[in-house]
């Protein structure tokens, strides 16, 4: 089965969504959600960068987790709010990258890292492959959360790349028609970011997918006022999302980088495949990998 992130955002959605009074009390009413969800595998986190609304980075990845299987991480984004130019930067990692899984002694795919040392040696493997910068924090989210969270949201539209016919893998036919077509619940949602197979661009057009979905749960989470829907939503990321950012962290986001989301700047890596004793890879060049350091840098603010 393929795994994927979607927007392992989904901590920082909530903050960035609406903002304001309403979405602050409601995280207040779910301090219990909250401290569900606070886990420190990945390290504490950069709390002061968050409290002195400075520029902060977050790795978000997904994993398919099942019982006996600690899953992998196979679609990882790097992703930056600057509170000062009001943007969030997002750049997709393929999972077949060809890395040095830091910790493990080995140079394999990016996405193995997770399921030989968890989030911390995943963390540490994508910190090295981006030029060894750090995360301030990481945000993990289990796949049965994005079916929750589409759900409890009533839906999304997205305006659809390709056309295709689902390939039934959740045995619902749908036909996802190119142009703008609507999400109606979390199945339809899961279809439109895993498929890959039917893509000419494979992986690429995939996480492009992904992102295009990201953005749809934020747009249509900044217009839920409904104490049902939050509540909904509150129930579906407790169950399904881990991350080193305290309910404090999550305050701060809400009041002081809610306005990030006006500016997406989204970016695959560029990568060439290669196959390597018998197996398939992706293979980032040293200049691509100088420009996503640079790329990340900059939206720090660490020139």
């Amino acid at each position: 089965m393929k795994k994927f992130l979607l927007g392992g955002l989904i901590v920082v959605l909530i903050a960035v969504s609406a903002g304001g009074g309403y979405v602050w009390w409601m995280w207040h009413s779910a301090t219990a959600t909250a401290n569900q969800m606070y886990e420190t595998k990945g390290g504490t986190g950069d709390h002061q960068t968050v409290k002195a609304t400075k520029p902060i980075s977050l790795l978000l990845f997904g994993v398919d987790e099942r019982k006996n299987d600690s899953g992998r991480s196979d679609t990882i984004i790097a992703m930056t709010l600057n509170p000062k130019t009001n943007t969030v930067q997002m750049i997709s990692i393929p999972r077949d990258t060809r890395t040095e899984i830091v910790g493990h002694g080995t140079i394999d795919k990016i996405n193995s890292a997770y399921a030989y040392g968890g989030v911390q040696m995943a963390e540490n493997t994508v910190s090295n492959f981006i030029g060894n910068i750090p995360f301030d924090f990481y945000i993990q989210i289990n796949m049965k959360g994005m079916s929750d969270l589409v759900n409890a949201i009533g839906g999304v539209e997205v305006d659809n790349p390709i056309a295709w016919t689902d390939e039934g893998y959740y045995k619902k036919g749908y036909q996802f028609k190119k142009g703008k077509i609507f999400l109606k619940d979390g199945a339809m949602a899961m279809g439109f970011a895993r498929m890959r197979h039917l893509d000419p661009q494979g992986d690429l057009g995939r996480n492009k997918r992904q992102r295009i979905l990201i953005m749809a749960i934020i747009n249509k989470m900044s217009g839920v006022s409904s104490l049902t829907r939050y509540n909904q939503l509150l129930q579906a990321i407790g169950s399904n999302v881990k991350t080193n950012m305290t309910f404090d962290d999550m305050k701060n986001v809400a009041l002081n980088y809610r306005n990030t989301r006006k500016h997406t700047i989204n970016y695959e890596v560029n990568e060439s495949p290669q196959k390597i004793n018998g197996v398939d890879y992706l293979v980032a060049s040293d200049a691509e990998k100088q420009k996503i350091h640079k790329m990340i840098q900059s939206q720090l603010g660490r020139q």
